[in-house]
């Protein structure tokens, strides 16, 4: 029997890898120094860490670490980019385009410069969450500044077709913002060979310590982002504020340890999504959302279709799982509904796999979902005749 309860919510967080938190201890002690103060040792020792940090975080994405702008997550990286871009030279247009299915930190940006003035367009997914290319290019105008679609999606986990979508912002000379938090390690990231602009990045979806997260900036940025904090011009101006040396090396290791790791872990947690998928998928009242092909190795996401079983998550004791994204508040999916044509989803579980999760969790939490949704069966009336 496993240690209760099992977690199984690895895209909300992730635990921070001990060797991660190895790595971070001695920042947090006699190495204490504030990387801006260059006249002394200590200082300059907690730059030499906060550079060996961006340039793992570079590697990982295939960058130069002059492109990477440490930020205090993926929340602070999707609004500097947003905005920052935005509000950075309105003569290049006024009008924003994105997808409904958008993390909440991107949608309620949007909506904020919408108020301003901006004017916004979110594109609806096809029924398996993927974006339709040939919608997306039909919404672009002559005045569309900036479009921002996500790698990978929070609570679906399907990938998007980056590669296509920024060769048609490209060749309109169309800014493109990418929500990367939920990608690394997950899969691979070549912003050399993808045509992004700017790209938002998280360490605790990553097996790092929360509170400290990047934004890549391509080099050749036809425009000036417009910072969104100011005191001291730190980050080459873009994001100012003492950096955190601490978490700045935390987030290096973790990116340092998915690039080394992904060709062996992406596998492992795949077998244990399939398991997980196979088994809940044989039950008839259970339906998968979002394209299966398309997706991150680690992500299943269920509907019961049955009535009466709104409450099941809450009643989930030994297992971690949850029914929308962490940022939703408890409330409703707008993922889920934008897959279900704007109406109410049907009871909707997201499970997630992770690094520290081993098969004798996984054939638990089969079967521990299975008893449960039978109990749900069990519970809901049966249908009447015609």
């Amino acid at each position: 029997m496993p240690a209760l309860p099992i977690y199984l919510d690895n895209s909300a967080t992730t635990p921070v890898d001990p060797r991660v938190v190895e790595k971070m201890l001695p920042w947090l002690g006699t190495r204490f120094g504030n990387p801006a103060s260059s006249s002394h040792a200590f200082g300059r020792e907690a730059r030499a860490a906060v550079e060996a940090a961006r340039g793992a975080v570079a590697r990982l994405l295939n960058a130069d670490a002059q492109e990477i702008v440490w930020t205090s997550g993926a929340t602070e990286s999707n609004n500097l980019a947003l905005k920052g871009a935005a509000l950075a030279d309105g003569a290049r247009g006024r009008h924003l385009v994105s997808v409904q299915t958008e993390h909440s930190a991107v949608l309620d940006t949007l909506r904020d410069l919408e108020r301003r003035g901006f004017a916004l367009t979110l594109l609806a997914p096809e029924s398996n969450g993927l974006l339709d290319l040939a919608k997306f290019e039909a919404a672009l105008r002559p005045d569309t500044l900036l479009a921002s679609v996500m790698l990978v999606n929070n609570e679906i986990g399907v990938i998007q077709d980056i590669a296509a979508i920024g060769a048609i912002c490209r060749a309109r000379g169309i800014l493109l913002h990418v929500d990367a938090a939920q990608a690394t390690g997950k899969v691979a990231i070549d912003v050399a060979q993808m045509p992004v602009d700017l790209m938002s990045l998280t360490a605790h979806k990553t097996y790092g310590p929360k509170g400290i997260g990047a934004l890549y900036v391509r080099r050749g940025l036809p425009i000036a982002l417009a910072p969104q904090m100011h005191g001291g011009g730190h980050e080459r101006g873009m994001r100012s504020g003492t950096l955190p040396t601490h978490q700045i090396v935390g987030m290096g290791e973790c990116f340092r340890l998915a690039g080394e790791e992904m060709a062996t872990e992406v596998p492992r947690l795949r077998a244990l999504r399939d398991k997980l998928h196979h088994g809940l998928g044989a039950l008839d009242c259970v339906r998968v959302n979002g394209d299966m092909r398309q997706r991150i190795a680690n992500n299943l996401n269920i509907s019961v279709m049955l009535p009466d079983c709104d409450q099941m998550i809450a009643m989930l004791a030994d297992i971690a799982v949850s029914s929308a994204s962490a940022c939703m508040g408890g409330g409703a999916s707008h993922v889920l509904q934008a897959l279900y044509g704007g109406e109410p989803a049907p009871n909707a579980i997201r499970i997630t796999v992770g690094r520290f999760n081993t098969d004798e969790e996984i054939d638990f939490a089969l079967d521990y979902l299975t008893r449960k949704i039978n109990e749900c069966r069990a519970r809901s009336p049966a249908p009447t005749a015609a």
